[in-house]
Formats: structure tokens, C-alpha cells, sequence
């Protein structure tokens, strides 16, 4: 019998108490088994660190980083799963998401990575509106520069991040995760879509998308990543 895929949940944290605990159980109440929920915090001081000493299963650690993209790198870094996933301390796994992609991976071994569709809510859970994609499209992603695949609904496994590098956090402020996709495509990585709804992305006054500064700043931070693909060069399509 072929023993089941280990997922590693990443989760990056600073003075997230009124949402992490929901993340928290959202991840511990799938029907999946074999996983791991890191938290890399970065030194909250609201009471979150409370919250996470009531769950023994949690793997965490507390101490002031660089920002979300380099806790999320922190915590690939010390991830044992085959496959990773990085939840925002505010967003959840939905029922049955974890089984979906370990299900997925195994019916499709060559797939580098996958990624699902996403659920928007509001502060108080209540829906937004659906992503639903159809694939994984390169040319989408460099000539459209819209980043329609969420972070929090990508799964990636454990040799694609050890061949091609973590998020770049040191370059991009606020587009490391769609700099990280544009070379999952550049790299030809196959990543496969799960056509179910894996997360609920929580869109809330204190999420970090929420300031215009950051809106202003990932478009100063697009604009360099452009710059940086054209210097480059576009790799030849087969």
C-alpha cells in the first residue's frame, strides 16, 4: 500500500489572534490525516501566542523576521511534507480540501504542483464571491499581469521549491507570490487545477491587502518584476 502524501500547511502569523484560531481549526478538522501545521509568527504581542500554546499538534516558533514572504519562507524551510502549502493566518482550508489534493496528486504523480479554486468571504465568513479557474496558464499569468492563482489554494511539492528557490523576498515587497508563479511557468513546472473550492480567503479591513499603500507598492514592485523579465528574455514555447 502506498503510503499517503504528507502536506506541510505553512502558516505565517503577526498579531493575527481574532482570526487564527478558525485557521487553526480549519486545518485540524480535515479528514485528512498525514499533515503538519507550521506557524512562523513574528513576534505578536495581542495574544496570539496564547492561542497557539493550546494546540499541541502545532509546530511554531515566535520572532521578529523580515515580513509575511520570509516567514513563509521560514516555514517551507522547515517543512518535512512531500507537499507544501502556505494558509495566511486569517484565510481556511474548506471540508475535505486536504483529501482533494493528496487524491489529486496521486491520480497525477508527474504534476509538479496544483492549485484549487478560492472562496472570497468578508470579516465575518460571509461569501463574496467564487474563483473558479480553468488551468494553470503561463501566458496568462506574464502577458495579463493579473495573479488570478491564490497562494493560499497552490500546493507545491517539496523538490520543486529545493529546484527553483524559495520567495524572493529581498526583491518584492508585495508581489513575491506572483513573481513565485511566474517562474513555476518560466521553469516549466506542471501544475495541475483542482476544480473544487480548497480555501476561504478572508477579505477584511485588517488583512494585509487592504491598505492602498500596499496596492501602491505592488504596482512599483510589478513594475520591476517586468523590468526584470524583459532583461531576461522570454523562454522560447514548445
Amino acid at each position: 500500500m502506498v503510503n499517503p502524501l504528507k502536506i506541510s500547511v505553512v502558516t505565517p502569523s503577526f498579531n493575527s489572534v481574532q482570526t487564527i484560531r478558525e485557521t487553526i481549526e480549519s486545518v485540524r478538522g480535515q479528514a485528512y490525516s498525514n499533515y503538519e501545521h507550521i506557524i512562523i509568527d513574528g513576534g505578536s504581542t495581542d495574544g496570539t501566542l496564547a492561542v497557539l500554546r493550546e494546540y499541541s499538534h502545532l509546530i511554531w516558533t515566535s520572532e521578529k523576521d523580515e515580513g509575511h514572504y520570509h516567514a513563509m519562507n521560514k516555514g517551507v524551510e522547515r517543512a518535512t511534507g512531500q507537499v507544501i502549502n502556505i494558509l495566511n493566518a486569517d484565510d481556511c482550508c474548506r471540508a475535505g480540501a486536504l483529501s482533494a489534493v493528496a487524491n489529486a496528486f496521486q491520480a497525477h504523480p508527474d504534476w509538479d504542483g496544483l492549485f484549487g479554486d478560492v472562496l472570497y468571504v468578508d470579516g465575518g465568513g460571509r461569501e463574496i464571491y467564487r474563483r473558479e479557474e480553468a488551468k494553470f496558464d503561463y501566458n496568462v499569468l506574464r502577458f495579463s499581469g493579473v495573479c488570478y492563482v491564490c497562494h493560499q489554494a497552490l500546493f507545491v511539492k517539496r523538490e520543486v521549491h529545493d529546484r527553483i528557490g524559495l520567495y524572493r523576498h529581498k526583491e518584492y515587497l508585495n508581489c513575491c507570490d506572483y513573481e513565485f508563479l511566474l517562474r513555476l511557468g518560466r521553469e516549466r513546472c506542471r501544475i495541475g487545477h483542482v476544480p473544487k473550492l480548497l480555501v476561504d480567503f478572508r477579505f477584511h479591513q485588517h488583512g494585509q491587502s487592504a491598505p492602498r499603500r500596499l496596492l501602491r507598492k505592488s504596482f512599483e514592485d510589478d513594475i520591476s518584476r517586468q523590468t526584470t523579465i524583459t532583461k531576461a528574455g522570454l523562454p522560447r514555447q514548445s
